[in-house]
């Protein structure tokens, strides 16, 4: 059996992606949903502060940042905010809109496209890398976004054993992550890259993959 061609596995991730938002956000109340996910970052970038402490005035880019990304917190930052699904969000989902956050440049793209040499202090990639069509490209493009010396913050679910990853990878059994791989994988994407690794952290265990954040510097 022949493993599904890269591109039409992204696309069609791409697709479900929306379905997955339009029915997940159908009954929350906008309001309070975003009052629990600014919660939600409001805790994950404490955890990350150690190694990529905010300060006022900061150029972020948050990459791959969905409907209700990193952008809804910070406030006091010059924040970038990519993503290819962005017109999609704006016209099906009631709870996103871009004007409620002046503070953020938004701009559709795919990753693979998106680069804006030394721009930016610090990269916030969150559960996005096993979505795009091409991580290597991705993490290459983003390491080139950052200046020198800036961190990387990226987290994504990674396969616990290899034999499940082997068999997810020729059969489509995650659709809307078209990208099985091991934590190994993604540290080894990163160092090409030309990021030094700082920390992985396991935030969760789950049966088949763990949710690890990897924070990594620009060399």
């Amino acid at each position: 059996m022949k493993s599904l061609p890269k591109l039409w596995k992204w696309r069609l991730a791409q697709h479900l992606e929306i379905r997955w938002w339009k029915n997940y956000l159908k009954s929350k109340d906008k309001d309070t949903y975003y009052q629990w996910k600014k919660s939600y970052w409001n805790d994950f970038i404490q955890r990350t502060s150690s190694y990529a402490p905010l300060r006022p005035g900061m150029k972020i880019l948050d990459a791959g940042c969905g409907p209700a990304g990193l952008f809804t917190v910070l406030t006091q930052q010059q924040v970038t905010a990519v993503d290819p699904l962005l017109p999609d969000y704006q016209k099906q989902l009631p709870h996103f809109e871009p004007g409620d956050y002046p503070h953020t440049r938004f701009i559709n793209l795919p990753l693979e496209v998106f680069v804006e040499p030394g721009s930016f202090d610090q990269v916030y990639c969150v559960n996005v890398i096993n979505h795009v069509n091409d991580p290597a490209a991705v993490i290459e493009n983003l390491a080139c976004c950052l200046i020198q010396g800036g961190i990387m913050v990226l987290s994504v679910d990674a396969h616990k054993r290899k034999w499940l990853k082997k068999i997810f990878q020729w059969i489509p059994g995650d659709v809307l992550h078209p990208h099985q791989q091991d934590l190994n994988q993604y540290v080894k994407w990163l160092t090409q890259a030309g990021f030094r690794i700082l920390k992985t952290d396991k935030l969760k265990s789950e049966a088949i993959f763990d949710y690890w954040l990897i924070l990594a510097e620009k060399r």
